[in-house]
């Protein structure tokens, strides 16, 4: 969906040439985001605005769908591409209506076709549109005005959308949140997004794809588990911080990793019997769950063979449990904070459906080091 092509801009001082970006060749499928990661200065943000003009590329070719942009009228190009930045940008003297309805009625939407678009919108950014869309600017916070700059970002749908540190102003606990909403909604609408930013966090959160740059070159475009587990040169290893394999945790869900054949029983089972079930799988541990399929407690191999009674009886009790939709980061900071070495994993209603132990992540993280140097 977006091409670049040796994209290259060189800006000229009174003393010297700078080279803000040098010969930028990038491809982006659609429904990726690409994260544009580095420090102050490297190229990243001058890289995206060449893909809308907002600065003009010295040379090369940004190609949007197959289609060169060279020739496009600027004007034109830019309402195809939904575009979101740090200081969001809304109009203070429009509400949030009409701030949504601005490209729309460029394009030559009618009022009510404009305004059935902001409402849809603003609920798909958790907004409710009868509080919202008569207010102004002013009278959001700063949360609420990022939502309204990406809902006014897809107002006339675009395939494209550029995003300059769009959460960048808005404080942690917020900014997990909104990154999060975005996420569900991306997977919904399916945008083709160069996002910049300079936090590896996010990067690694948002990203399909990491393009990090130094100096104005582009160093490595990758995936992010890519860039974590295998940076290409020592550099890339610095920025991206010496904990970066526990930051790979992030990029795997637990329903991918859990042994979802881990042995369990009901609290009223035989105790007998299931510790017969025990020995036959070989498995070190077994989940007792209540009538609901909850997990509640559990019961060892290792404990002394008991003579009768029920699992229940016989069981200790469960600390925690993880999501199956939760990532790997996640549960291991609940192994460490329960000082547990596994999991019972759950679906959304609570049922027992699996385990995850310190081992098997262990594992998954060593795999890759392994294959890299055979």
């Amino acid at each position: 969906m977006i091409k670049l092509e040796q994209l290259t801009k060189v800006f000229n001082t009174p003393t010297r040439q700078v080279v803000a970006a040098d010969h930028i060749n990038m491809e982006v499928a659609t429904g990726e985001i690409c994260v544009l990661l580095g420090p102050s200065g490297c190229g990243k943000t001058t890289t995206l605005k060449m893909v809308n003009r907002i600065i003009a590329p010295t040379s090369g070719r940004v190609l949007i769908d197959g289609q060169d942009t060279t020739d496009m009228p600027t004007v034109e190009l830019r309402r195809k591409i939904g575009y979101v930045i740090q200081q969001v940008g809304l109009f203070p003297n429009m509400t949030i209506e009409e701030n949504i309805c601005v490209v729309p009625r460029l394009l030559g939407w009618d009022i009510n076709r404009s305004r059935r678009r902001a409402a849809e919108l603003l609920e798909m950014t958790a907004l409710d549109p009868a509080t919202f869309l008569k207010r102004y600017p002013k009278e959001l916070s700063g949360g609420q005005q990022q939502r309204v700059g990406v809902a006014r970002a897809l107002a006339a749908d675009p395939p494209v959308m550029l995003m300059d540190e769009p959460f960048g102003a808005i404080d942690p606990i917020n900014r997990a949140s909104i990154q999060d909403e975005f996420l569900k909604l991306q997977k919904k609408l399916q945008k083709t997004i160069l996002f910049v930013s300079h936090d590896i966090d996010e990067a690694v959160k948002m990203g399909s794809k990491i393009a990090i740059f130094s100096a104005g070159k582009l160093e490595q475009f990758d995936t992010p588990d890519n860039v974590l587990a295998h940076p290409a040169q020592p550099f890339i290893a610095d920025f991206v911080g010496a904990d970066r394999t526990l930051k790979r945790l992030g990029l795997v869900r637990v329903s991918e990793l859990m042994a979802s054949a881990a042995p369990s029983a009901k609290g009223e089972t035989d105790i007998v019997y299931a510790k017969a079930m025990m020995r036959e799988s070989g498995a070190a541990y077994l989940v007792v769950t209540n009538p609901a399929g909850q997990p509640e407690g559990f019961v060892t191999a290792a404990s002394p063979e008991p003579r009768g009674g029920t699992c229940r009886e016989h069981s200790t009790e469960l600390t925690a449990c993880v999501l199956i939709t939760a990532d790997l980061r996640a549960a291991v900071s609940k192994m460490f904070e329960n000082n547990v070495e596994w999991l019972a994993c759950v679906d959304e209603d609570g049922r027992f459906v699996g385990t995850l132990d310190q081992r098997t992540v262990t594992h998954m993280l060593g795999k890759t080091y392994a294959q890299a140097k055979a």
